[in-house]
């Protein structure tokens, strides 16, 4: 029922992470990969997923709350039921491949959309064919529910799709809002049936949930003064970075 007992380094981590936490919902997803690399560092890795699930889950509510006017409901409403068979199909295999299995698989997909984007320009109509067909928006969908369930790894994947469709930057903070806390509060029966989330991680959360609200306004802060293009290089730098990290 309390909170675990860790070192005061651990805890300074924890605070920096879940400030990370508001940061990736306030517009710069890939910064939640420090996030999932901290809690993995200090949780064994399985149990890291369901204590950072519900910091993230508080991240989507002022998230939401700040940005739910600028979401693109026609986008979401492509991705949400593959994202959610994804989430079946990431249950299903929890436990079934190994860390490295996971991080090398996950990566590999990160690091091949991430090419692709870069070389948008280069096979134009092939790529805006491609990005704009089902088959994409399944394609994406479905492994950001895979990911997310597996390892809340889905913020780079679900950051490239939104990319590719080339939402303004208020709109694309909106609409990956509104992706996760739907998909997040999907997964919460099974983190629970798995054992992912305990009452520590809930504990947790709520203490965490004035560090997380001030993260979401600094990250507003931030990309209200970023221009699109840049904002853009960042997205697609930090998937980069974080496909490279999982696959090394």
């Amino acid at each position: 029922m309390s909170l675990p007992e860790l070192a005061p380094t651990a805890w300074l981590l924890i605070i920096i992470a879940v400030f990370c936490v508001g940061i990736s919902k306030g517009g710069l997803p890939g910064v939640s990969m420090i996030s999932i690399l901290i809690f993995a560092g200090i949780f064994p890795t399985r149990q890291s997923t369901g204590m950072l699930l519900l910091p993230l889950i508080v991240g989507d509510f002022v998230a939401i709350a700040v940005f739910r006017q600028h979401a693109d409901w026609r986008q979401l409403r492509r991705v949400a039921i593959p994202a959610v068979i994804g989430v079946l199909l990431g249950w299903f295999c929890l436990g079934k491949l190994s860390d490295s299995q996971l991080r090398l698989l996950i990566g590999a997909i990160i690091l091949a959309l991430s090419v692709l984007q870069l070389l948008r320009g280069k096979f134009g109509a092939w790529v805006e064919t491609t990005y704009h067909s089902r088959a994409f928006a399944w394609s994406l969908g479905g492994l950001g529910g895979w990911t997310t369930m597996l390892a809340n790894a889905a913020g780079p994947v679900m950051s490239l799709f939104f990319l590719a469709m080339r939402l303004p930057k208020l709109v694309f903070v909106g609409t990956t809002a509104w992706f996760f806390c739907i998909i997040n509060l999907i997964k919460v029966p099974f983190s629970v049936q798995l054992g992912l989330i305990t009452w520590p991680s809930l504990w947790l959360a709520l203490l965490a949930a004035p560090i997380i609200a001030a993260g979401v306004f600094s990250g507003r802060w931030l990309i209200q003064r970023l221009p699109q293009r840049v904002f853009e290089i960042l997205i697609l730098a930090f998937a980069i970075l974080g496909a490279l990290r999982l696959l090394f």
